[in-house]
């Protein structure tokens, strides 16, 4: 699609209207001169704030020179100095492939949603579906237009509706460069992943005024909604960017390990294997340390086993103890979940339980591998945990392992005990190759755990009789960790594979991934949809 705005006569007309140049009809001059002004008027407001205009967000996230607009005038009144609508709507390359793309205006009506704005994104939505491609939106908007009410309202009923459409089918990500307040919110909240930046980004149901006539309270935005709030706190977000540049390129990495849709498989790298990978295969021996309560950092574990050491983690501020992201295994992209020693002993509690449900989600959506590394004593036990859901939230990493139906793999670093065994890709959830260090321990309890519970009455008597009730404790749970808390028992009952050493991770997962390049999806049953915990 060529722009007749990028024409050289049109460019020639724009920098000199007086000078000789080829003519052009008086409408095509006029909408030059709107799109000129348009944007001059966009860099005065946007860049006294800080912020990039809604082309230049473009720009960044695009691949130079492939922008193909569409509808640019829509919503406008040329003969009477009208530009256009308060969004950008259009097609453009990243790293190549094709995406669909919306910019909103704040220089235009402060970015507000009318229907001239809601038509245009569902015009776009509706190709990107055709096209099967992917849905990116640059968010900086005041929400719906009060002044069209209910007609603004039922635009972000048929955006929402599209975005259901879309959702598995295509990847969608929203990037909130401004503020995103009222029903707004909830378009980016019904895509895959949403970035914010440190300043600047906001999103709240009700904002501040009104969360003061309402209750009292006293906030300003960014405690209310901000960037940093969304990503550590509510997890509403999965990346901080420093700044809109920052934003922008992680829109741009994560699309990078994603197809265009479902019904395509992930893009491939080249990758060359170096002598530096089999140094840092033998390090992976020395990050774990044999004391299994000493932490460590599972980021270091991850870097060793994929490509270069790449890993771009995803809500990487919120829910601590479990690690997401994308990387690589011999070209080929993955999805990565593994417990965070680092932090509270790898345990999984209710935020951590829905990280890694909706990453395997997404994973499985769009036909990445999922790579899982273990080491968690199992769910946060306490009344604050059980209050809080971890029932109900908990059963959503269940289901969503054991719907996935793309290669699974995973590895037993160090403890696996209780029901985060089974939960966190065991090969009787769905797993399809599973594999554990000689350190391992896998488990119904913790050794402690079981020796308090199996011996209890041993314990007393040693007790009532005067005996050394910690000596005998410490014996007992030698025995059960000699005999009980290790991956024997897993091994004969074909719940692991294998047991590697860990220099040879590496290798194992990049041979199972061979081995099930070929699995595909089945539909065992003629159910609409399942009824997951919510």
């Amino acid at each position: 699609m060529t722009d007749i705005m990028q024409s050289p006569a049109v460019k020639q007309y724009v920098k000199q209207p007086d000078g000789d140049h080829q003519p052009i009809r008086a409408a095509v001059a006029r909408a030059a001169e709107l799109a000129r002004d348009a944007e001059a008027h966009a860099r005065e407001r946007q860049h006294v704030k800080g912020k990039n205009t809604a082309r230049e967000r473009l720009d960044l996230l695009l691949d130079t020179g492939t922008f193909e607009e569409i509808g640019r005038f829509a919503g406008g009144d040329i003969n009477n100095g009208k530009a256009g609508a308060a969004v950008i709507t259009g097609f453009g390359d990243v790293y190549g492939r094709k995406i669909a793309v919306y910019a909103q205006d704040f220089s235009v009506r402060g970015g507000t949603l009318g229907r001239a704005e809601g038509e245009k994104i569902c015009r776009l939505m509706d190709k990107a579906l055709e096209l099967k491609v992917p849905i990116v939106a640059l968010i900086d908007s005041g929400g719906a237009r009060i002044q069209e009410g209910v007609a603004a309202l039922t635009e972000y009923g048929h955006i929402f509706r599209r975005t259901c459409k879309a959702s598995g089918f295509v990847p969608q990500i929203s990037v909130i460069l401004g503020p995103c307040a009222g029903g707004a919110v909830y378009c980016p909240a019904l895509t895959d992943l949403i970035i914010m930046t440190r300043e600047h980004s906001n999103m709240f149901v009700t904002g501040p005024d009104v969360v003061k006539a309402a209750t009292g309270e006293v906030i300003s935005m960014d405690d209310l909604g901000g960037g940093l709030v969304h990503n550590r706190v509510s997890g509403v977000a999965h990346y901080l960017g420093e700044d809109e540049a920052d934003a922008i390129d992680y829109a741009r990495t994560v699309l990078a390990y994603l197809p265009s849709s479902s019904d395509d498989e992930p893009p491939t790298y080249a990758y060359a294997v170096t002598r530096a990978e089999r140094d840092t295969a033998k390090r992976l021996a020395t990050i774990v340390p044999d004391n299994d309560r000493q932490p460590y950092d599972m980021l270091d574990v991850i870097r060793c086993i994929v490509d270069y050491g790449e890993f771009v983690q995803v809500q990487e501020l919120f829910a601590g103890s479990a690690v997401v992201g994308f990387a690589c295994i011999e070209g080929h992209p993955v999805g990565v979940v593994a417990n965070q020693p680092n932090v509270n002993a790898g345990i999984l509690d209710v935020d951590s339980s829905e990280k890694v449900a909706r990453f395997v989600r997404l994973c499985d959506a769009f036909n990445l591998p999922v790579i899982t590394l273990v080491d968690t004593p199992g769910y946060k036990p306490g009344a604050e945990q059980e209050h809080a859901g971890i029932i109900r939230r908990g059963a959503k990493v269940i289901y969503a392992y054991g719907n996935a139906q793309v290669p699974m793999v995973t590895v037993v670093l160090r403890k696996a005990f209780g029901g985060a065994y089974i939960v966190m890709g065991s090969k009787a959830i769905g797993a399809d190759m599973n594999f554990a260090w000689p350190s391992s321990q896998i488990a119904v309890l913790g050794a402690t755990g079981a020796v308090n519970i199996i011996h209890r009455k041993d314990l007393q008597k040693a007790k009532e009789s005067g005996k050394d009730v910690d000596a005998l404790r410490a014996q007992l749970v030698a025995d059960y960790q000699r005999t009980t808390v290790n991956a024997n028992l897993s091994l004969e009952t074909g719940q692991i594979d294998a047991m590697i050493d860990p220099e040879q991770t590496r290798e194992a997962i990049a041979e199972s991934l061979r081995l099930l390049a070929g699995k595909r999806r089945t539909r065992a049953t003629t159910k609409h949809h399942g009824n997951q915990p919510l």
